[in-house]
């Protein structure tokens, strides 16, 4: 088992690596995410890394909430803006959601179907 700070340097390494390829490729996406989930798929191959990452990430989810504070500030500092787009933005919200997941019960029906496992009665 690593110290906290090699563990930590790791996530470091793997979220500039990240950054490093979506510039480099002038990709638009967030290179973090594209960092940690090549880091996700290295680990699911390689469970013996592990260890390697495991103490600065079990430290990071322990105070994961505090993450969350800088968005509520967001949110607070943009108070006048959804006051008078509020409606506009929940029913943005509430419509992409719901076609989200008709869209995802189709494929799966379309999924299902396609691969022989129908509605049995």
């Amino acid at each position: 088992m690593q110290g906290f700070l090699p563990s930590l340097a790791v996530l470091f390494a793997v979220q500039l690596a990240g950054e490093a390829v979506t510039r480099g490729l002038g990709v638009a996406f967030p290179g973090p995410v594209l960092g940690f989930a090549v880091l996700a798929l290295v680990l699911w191959r390689a469970p013996r890394l592990r260890p390697v990452v495991e103490p600065a990430a079990i430290g990071i989810l322990r105070y994961l909430s505090l993450l969350f504070v800088p968005a509520a500030v967001g949110v607070i500092d943009q108070a006048p803006l959804l006051a008078r787009e509020g409606v506009a933005i929940v029913a943005a919200m509430a419509i992409s959601t719901w076609v989200a997941m008709a869209v995802t019960a189709l494929v799966f029906r379309a999924v299902a179907r396609r691969m022989g496992l129908g509605e049995e009665s």
